[in-house]
């Protein structure tokens, strides 16, 4: 029996660079207050909420994630050609086929890099790295772009109080490249589908096709059962990725949470008993809850910002829609 010649990639993967793109187009909550009842300080209170961004017909999921792949090339310091590998996560874009990332692949200029789309909520950007990490170790790709990439205002239903003031649009995206340090650490992921119908889209696009409902599908939840399941399991999660890295919370700089719900995130810092020192991104303020583009973006805005720096050590979870999860730790490009 022939023996098949072993891989050789890279010992280890690391992010290299990363890079984000919100939407020109601020939309504060008094804008969401014209179709529910409700009030500014009721979705502060609630959510954390201040504005959200929404994409103009010209921002296109493609647009968007073309925009924040550039920053995150140049902040690697790598040439397109070099890309081997473009990953997608997304939730928002509306033709089944082909894949949107080869488009991406073919704008940005790579060299034939393999391209695919992966539809994993608000974990998908764990998902998106914990890929491409693979790709890189195993030696089919020196270089992986991942992208997390939504325009959730086209799935928001204006008129529902439990989601309207939730979502907004972006994209975000890093390089992962090879290390020679484990810099990006285990990845503790799963799925409770018997959750599932807590977080889902309201009808499948057939009922919409067929005339079956007139109201275009949009995401809807049960949010108390969300808020508990995100709450009291991820934290669990959170800590099972620490102890896989074999760190403690004295050792993390930063936490990057899912932008989901700014209670959810200081729920998880007090049940992590995470150290002051400890920088945490609550991009939602502002960003609002963009799915799968949350964590790269908070990445991207807290770097800018200074209030985390290349080196710090990092932990990043993202829960939601499937019910699906997915946290790792790893060093801060």
């Amino acid at each position: 029996m022939a023996k098949i010649k072993p891989s050789k990639g890279a010992p280890y993967a690391r992010i290299l660079g990363v890079g984000g793109y919100r939407p020109t187009r601020v939309v504060p909550n008094e804008v969401i207050l014209e179709t529910i009842e409700s009030s500014d300080e009721w979705i502060r209170s609630r959510s954390g909420i201040e504005t959200r961004h929404w994409a103009s017909d010209e921002e296109t999921v493609a647009a968007m994630s073309l925009e924040a792949s550039g920053k995150a090339i140049a902040d690697a310091g790598i040439s397109v050609e070099q890309i081997g590998g473009v990953i997608v996560s997304t939730v928002s874009h509306f033709k089944q086929t082909p894949a949107v990332a080869t488009e991406i692949a073919d704008k940005l200029g790579t060299d034939k890099a393999a391209a695919f789309d992966i539809s994993a909520g608000c974990a998908g950007f764990g998902y998106g790295l914990t890929l491409a990490k693979g790709m890189i170790v195993e030696g089919s790709a020196e270089y992986v772009l991942v992208i997390g990439v939504e325009r959730l205002s086209d799935l928001t239903d204006l008129e529902d109080r439990a989601t309207a003031f939730l979502f907004g649009d972006g994209a975000g995206a890093v390089v992962v490249g090879p290390s020679e340090e484990p810099e990006i650490g285990p990845t503790v992921w799963g799925s409770e589908g018997d959750k599932s119908d807590t977080i889902k889209q309201t009808v499948p696009w057939t009922d919409y096709r067929n005339g079956t409902v007139e109201k275009f599908p949009a995401i809807t939840q049960e949010g108390q059962a969300v808020f508990r399941w995100a709450v009291f399991e991820m934290a669990k999660v959170a800590q099972q990725a620490l102890d896989a890295a074999g760190i403690t919370v004295d050792d993390l700089d930063v936490f990057i949470p899912h932008q989901a719900n700014v209670r959810i995130i200081d729920s998880m810092v007090k049940t992590l008993k995470l150290p002051e020192h400890v920088t945490v991104a609550r991009d939602i303020r502002t960003t609002g809850n963009t799915s799968a583009a949350s964590i790269p973006l908070a990445m991207e805005r807290l770097l800018a910002t200074g209030e985390a720096k290349s080196g710090d050590t990092a932990l990043v979870i993202g829960f939601g829609a499937g019910l699906v999860y997915a946290a790792t730790v790893v060093t801060l490009p």
